[in-house]
């Protein structure tokens, strides 16, 4: 069992998880705080909902009805987070047959193989959602510190984070399984064989047939009669 391949999966199926959460999340962008103190009404948008809560408890959301009215960033971050999250559900299947403690995947080579394929596939897993996020951060900044913005302006919200982080964590797991090839090259299965149990006879045989050029006494000689008188 290779730690190496433990801790990779670990830190992919960690950040597929966070990858599905912040997908999923309507947290991408918030309304300021500073501009709604008087109103104490707060606005949450994600990539399928938008959503409304006041200082009450509150809250209204309404899905985005069409997708053709939708942002043409909204839209690729939709297209790059569904990417990644497919991804990294396929990385961990193929991580899961790469790894030496599985009786699936066929020989060490083969696993061999599969583990760096999960490891790239985690990779681009991890870097479609950084793609992802770091756009819908862009444009949320762009328009923040724009002072011909006149709209509503946002903040970023926790999504972003959580994506952020399962992005990371998928890039490092990538790495790790990647990397992992090396311990199975250094690491070779030895292979015993069982050769039976050695007889008596035998033993004693290749004593006397060893170094030394010893001869086998004829044991005829032995019980001759001159031996008794």
């Amino acid at each position: 069992m290779s730690r190496a391949q433990i801790s990779g999966l670990v830190f992919g199926v960690g950040g597929f998880g966070a990858l599905v959460a912040a997908t999923a999340s309507n947290e991408w962008k918030v309304t300021t705080r500073a501009s709604s103190v008087i109103t104490a009404t707060w606005v949450y948008q994600g990539l399928w909902m938008n959503c409304a809560g006041n200082a009450l408890g509150s809250f209204h959301c309404r899905p985005h009805f069409t997708i053709f009215k939708v942002e043409g960033y909204i839209q690729a971050c939709r297209g790059l987070m569904i990417a990644a999250v497919s991804l990294g559900f396929f990385g961990a299947i193929f991580a899961l047959f790469g790894m030496k403690c599985t009786k699936v995947g066929g020989s060490e080579k083969a696993k061999a193989k599969i583990a760096c394929l999960a490891g790239i596939v985690f990779i681009l897993s991890g870097l479609c959602s950084m793609t992802g996020c770091s756009l819908y951060a862009n444009k949320i900044t762009t328009e923040f510190f724009d002072p011909y913005f006149v709209e509503q302006k946002y903040e970023l919200g926790a999504a972003l984070f959580i994506g952020w982080a399962g992005a990371s964590l998928c890039i490092i797991g990538g790495v790790i399984f990647c990397f992992s090839i090396s311990d199975n090259n250094k690491t070779p299965r030895m292979g015993y064989t069982y050769n039976g149990p050695t007889s008596v006879m035998s033993s004693r045989t290749k004593y006397q047939g060893g170094e030394g050029d010893v001869k086998p006494t004829n044991p005829s000689k032995q019980f001759d009669k001159n031996a008794y008188v």
